[in-house]
């Protein structure tokens, strides 16, 4: 996939995240990267038309903060924070799968509304996932506030903030 809707945390859950990530560098398991998000959709290419009007349907409905409660290994092979899944925040998705339908290029089916598993990702996929399970089970829930909503460009990291979310 080349661009993912990324929503990103507040200071409280993204240093939470990266602590889990620290915990897991230091008993030798490789940690991804980047800004510790949820992706809630992905496509080959989600035009500016497409951005434009995720934009502003996220504007007018409330962004659930996400509890991520449950160490697990991904389908890919990586070790994962999933989030809990209510009502909200099934809302939420289901209006980015509304405003990208048919506006985008190479939609990814793993992210469809039935399909996605929400979680922010801890290890790359070929990591040893019994390690990191090692390093950190028991987790201790983390509740992250979502401060921003982007498009990110999975081969350049280039990414365009759609939405800042106000407290």
């Amino acid at each position: 996939m080349s661009h993912v809707v990324q929503f990103w945390f507040d200071d409280g859950g993204d240093r939470a995240v990266r602590a889990l990530r620290d915990r897991l560098e230091e008993a030798g398991v490789s940690s991804v990267r980047g800004r510790p998000h949820v992706a809630f959709a992905a496509a080959g290419s989600i035009p500016r038309q497409a951005r434009d009007i995720l934009a502003a349907d996220l504007r007018v409905v409330s962004i659930p903060t996400l509890w991520l409660a449950t160490l697990a290994a991904s389908p890919g092979g990586g070790l994962m924070l999933a989030a809990v899944v209510d009502t909200e925040l099934l809302a939420v998705h289901s209006v980015v799968h509304d405003a990208l339908a048919k506006r985008v290029r190479a939609p990814s089916a793993y992210h469809f509304p039935g399909s996605w598993v929400p979680h922010c990702p801890l290890t790359p996929e070929a990591a040893d996932v019994s390690a990191g399970f090692a390093a950190l089970h028991p987790v201790e829930p983390v509740r992250a506030r979502v401060s921003q909503v982007a498009v990110v460009d999975t081969h350049t990291g280039d990414a365009q903030t759609l939405l800042r979310v106000n407290d």
